[in-house]
């Protein structure tokens, strides 16, 4: 039995009902753009089908009943006086109360059961897409009647205050805002995006999971936004107009080698040559021309190894051995790092010898089955069937 069916079925099993509600929420890939979001600069991110699927109805009473359908926990939290839970998975449902709250919106209780396909810890954005389609459960349930794009902004300050994770708004705007064979270049200050076509005919975008796990809340992340942030303090002295690393033009970056330490100057290099990768990726995409895009992937995987430094052995060694296939036209580690996946540019028509030659050498170096999957451009949160 496949998504949505699965929830569907959990849910009827779980309350003795069908639901009245079924939302998808994808996940996403960022095609290029790693860490320049919350320097307020500018992402390539883009909806994926793989998703969170959500089966609910609305509860007469201010609790929260819910089963996470993949590993058969169920939790029912009272929403009368909202905390944090041990169990770690319903935190990213709670804090979508919490913010709801704090903005002046009262949603009632839900009979919830999610599930889905995103590989947990693939930096796939898992938690974006749980929050998102939580947010859109609710906001449909109980006709709060709130833009996509305060729902896309109620996720991300969900995810700071509730969670702790200082990400910026990328993989929010993504699984809401997605839109068929496209990406988004969204400019994370003022949030203006246009949609990027993607049609590569030729070629087929394939995720390598190293199986390599990370907790960022719990990782150098946080410090990597502290840096960035301090660098731009030490540079403002000296460039006024400097608000975040986005300011910091190309001739900037060469004074500041005699202006920062060593290592904030590498960070800064990297924000600054990324964003300017971005753009360039847009104009190849624009042109369909596949070659310059992937050189840029690869660079933008130096960059993020060598300058920022969150790539880790297995990342690297896998990007290492797609340089050596003349089918992959580029390949760069994807998220936040120190684990996740390789996103790889590969001809269609190579991609069963690509994995089956990525799994051998991954398999005889680290000892581990590697996880291969291509995936596809799709539409953003959305829903699926309503029986209202």
């Amino acid at each position: 039995m496949k998504y949505p069916e699965n929830v569907i079925t959990a849910f009827k099993a779980q309350f003795g009902h069908p639901p009245t509600l079924v939302v998808r929420a994808p996940g996403r890939i960022n095609l290029i753009g790693e860490h320049t979001d919350y320097n307020q600069g500018f992402v390539l991110p883009a909806a994926i089908d793989k998703a969170v699927y959500f089966a609910a109805a609305p509860l007469d009473a201010p609790r929260l009943d819910c089963l996470a359908e993949n590993f058969g926990a169920f939790v029912r939290i009272q929403l009368t006086d909202i905390q944090p839970v041990a169990e770690g998975w319903p935190n990213f449902l709670l804090g979508v109360y919490d913010e709801l709250q704090k903005a002046g919106f009262r949603p009632g209780g839900v009979q919830l059961v999610m599930g889905g396909d995103i590989p947990a810890g693939a930096g796939l954005s898992s938690s974006a897409a749980v929050e998102s389609g939580m947010l859109h459960v609710l906001n449909h349930l109980y006709q709060l009647n709130i833009p996509t794009l305060e729902l896309v902004k109620l996720a991300q300050r969900s995810e700071n205050n509730f969670i702790g994770l200082q990400c910026g708004i990328m993989d929010m705007f993504a699984s809401q805002m997605g839109r068929e064979q496209c990406a988004i270049r969204l400019d994370c200050r003022s949030l203006a995006y246009e949609y990027v076509p993607f049609h590569a005919e030729a070629y087929r975008l394939v995720l390598c999971d190293t199986a390599v796990k990370h907790n960022l809340a719990d990782s150098e992340y946080n410090t990597r936004r502290a840096t960035c942030e301090e660098s731009v303090r030490l540079l403002q002295p000296h460039f006024p107009d400097v608000q975040s690393l986005r300011d910091v033009t190309p001739e900037m970056l060469g004074m500041a080698q005699d202006l920062l330490p060593p290592l904030h100057y590498r960070r800064c290099k990297h924000i600054v040559t990324e964003n300017a990768r971005v753009l360039a990726s847009c104009a190849a995409l624009e042109q369909d021309d596949f070659v310059q895009f992937g050189a840029l992937m690869f660079a933008s995987h130096d960059s993020l190894q060598h300058d920022y430094e969150v790539s880790c052995p297995e990342l690297d060694f896998l990007v290492a051995q797609a340089r050596t296939n003349p089918a992959v036209a580029g390949a760069r580690m994807m998220g936040g790092g120190f684990g996740g996946c390789t996103l790889n540019l590969v001809e269609k028509n190579s991609v069963e010898a690509f994995e089956k030659a990525q799994k051998a050498a991954y398999l005889k170096e680290f000892g581990v089955e590697l996880h291969c999957f291509g995936v596809s451009l799709v539409e953003g949160v959305g829903v699926v069937r309503s029986e209202e």
